[in-house]
């Protein structure tokens, strides 16, 4: 078969009957060519991580720009395109199949409803997942106001599907700095609503209510914190004596803590990766900033697949861990000039810093694991002298004068969900224990919390992991009164002392 192209005509030769009915059967020249198009623009969808459908070909209004509606006459939100809401409804209803704890919490409160009185005030990823809880956090009785906690990882067609159903939700992907704090602002300022519950993931929210609209605390109860960087800045507040309601640090919660932390990253550092590099691990140099459970989890990851792990530490405790676990615990200026890829996963400041960006060798991968993009030095590499090249969606290029470049992935944000997305069962259980905390803090009689940063109680952390046990057809032995005298212990739980590292 010889193709001849001339001025866009296109001459087939072929060299017997069978291959010409064969041809015959296909679609005509157009309609090929817009098959050939729409292959290549579903492979370029697939790298924007959870990418909305219309992203590619939306226009560039800003949402805060449009009037739109919902199909029950509603104004109150502010989201890409509410016309989505039918596609984002799908997603929600894949994640649901995964989150079943959250759902028996919902059939559950189908006679109480523990939530009834709760104006919940959000700030979070606004994923499948998150709608699933929000959803949850409304069918035990509560209204919710919601906003985004990260510029890049909103899922555009799940916000408008939230917005169709009546929960106010202000945001968007790719929003600009200025957009992100409109959004808050938007979420926490409205007439005749006023929050009494905060959720956050990160505190920029907790921050946002303390700078400008601190009369909010009043009738607040409590905040719920998922975050390191958030219950580091909760505690420091605290500590300052500035703390004004009790708050729940659900980050450190053993079912937040191993599961989100250690197991999810294990699954989403490759899938960041693969989505915007496609690169092939085995015999690249890697090095991971922070063996902390982040870090054990990425590195479990990458040794799987043949990648030469080092690691950096400052605690030598964990730098133990780490070379028993089989890595060499390394200064990143001793190796930086021989790595492949650079992963930080520390929760700290400029780990990575500009005179490191220099001595990387040509094609380097630089991204961020941990919650806030302060990890790499970004704003040193925006000079005149560097160029900043778009690959794709979240994927720059940054060329030195001499040629050399660095891969840098999305722009040193949160790389599994600014590029790819997280296993939905680890969502669950984070979110069942983001749910029961506010249950907790909400029905506390009064005086139980003081302005103060609590664990969950240990009980609940049990409960959590109860509700995600029938997933795997799992049966728990139980304790005979002989033996739970023995070991001095309830039955029913909890079943270790609260210094017991699990």
């Amino acid at each position: 078969m010889a193709h001849k192209h001339g001025h866009g005509r296109e001459r087939i030769q072929f060299a017997n009957t069978e291959d010409k009915q064969e041809f015959s059967k296909y679609p005509t020249k157009a309609g090929r060519r817009s098959l050939s198009r729409s292959i290549s623009q579903s492979s370029t969808d697939s790298y924007s991580s959870a990418a909305s459908y219309t992203d590619s070909s939306d226009d560039e209004t800003s949402p805060r720009d449009k009037a739109q509606v919902n199909t029950h006459g509603s104004s109150d939100f502010c989201v890409k395109n509410i016309k989505q809401a039918e596609f984002g409804r799908r997603e929600i209803e894949i994640a649901e199949q995964d989150m079943s704890a959250l759902i028996s919490l919902r059939k559950r409160a189908q006679g109480e409803k523990p939530l009834a009185g709760a104006k919940i005030v959000g700030c979070t990823h606004i994923t499948a997942q998150t709608a699933v809880l929000i959803e949850t956090l409304v069918a035990l009785g509560a209204q919710c106001r919601w906003t985004a906690c990260n510029i890049y990882s909103t899922q555009n067609e799940v916000a408008a599907a939230l917005a169709e159903t009546g929960v106010p939700v202000f945001a968007w992907k790719g929003e600009s700095e200025d957009d992100f704090w409109w959004c808050i602002d938007h979420c926490v300022n409205t007439e005749g609503w006023q929050a009494n519950m905060i959720l956050d993931d990160g505190g920029d929210l907790t921050h946002w209510v303390y700078k400008k609209y601190p009369s909010v605390f009043k009738k607040v109860r409590g905040i719920v914190e998922e975050s390191v960087t958030g219950v580091h800045r909760l505690y420091q507040l605290s500590k300052a004596g500035k703390l004004c309601v009790p708050a729940m640090n659900v980050n450190d919660s053993v079912t937040k803590q191993k599961f989100d932390n250690l197991y999810c990253c294990r699954e989403s550092i490759l899938d960041g990766l693969k989505r915007t590099t496609d690169i092939m691990f085995g015999g690249k140099q890697v090095v991971v900033c922070g063996y902390g459970e982040v870090g054990k989890g990425c590195c479990t990851a990458l040794k799987a697949l043949g990648a030469i792990v080092c690691i950096t530490e400052i605690d030598p405790i964990c730098a133990l861990q780490a070379c028993m676990d089989g890595f060499r615990v390394v200064k990143l200026s001793e190796v930086i000039r021989q790595m492949d890829v650079v992963i930080t996963c520390t929760g700290n400041k400029n780990v990575v810093t500009r005179e490191q960006l220099d001595r990387m060798k040509n094609g380097c991968i630089v991204c961020n694991m941990g919650h806030s993009n302060t990890e790499i030095d970004v704003a040193s590499l925006r000079s005149p002298e560097l160029t900043w090249e778009r690959v794709r969606s979240q994927v720059d290029h940054i060329i030195w004068p001499d040629g050399k470049r660095v891969v840098l992935l999305a722009e040193g944000r949160l790389l599994n969900l600014s590029c790819s997305t997280v296993p939905t069962f680890v969502l669950s259980i984070t979110a069942t224990t983001q749910a029961l905390a506010l249950i907790e803090l909400f029905n506390a009689p009064e005086g139980r919390y003081k302005q103060d940063v609590y664990l969950l109680p240990k009980k609940m952390d049990e409960y959590v992991a109860s509700l995600h046990l029938p997933n795997f057809d799992a049966h728990l032995t139980e304790l005979s009164d002989e033996q739970a005298k023995y070991m001095g212990l309830n039955k029913n739980g909890p079943f270790k002392p609260n210094y017991y590292r699990y």
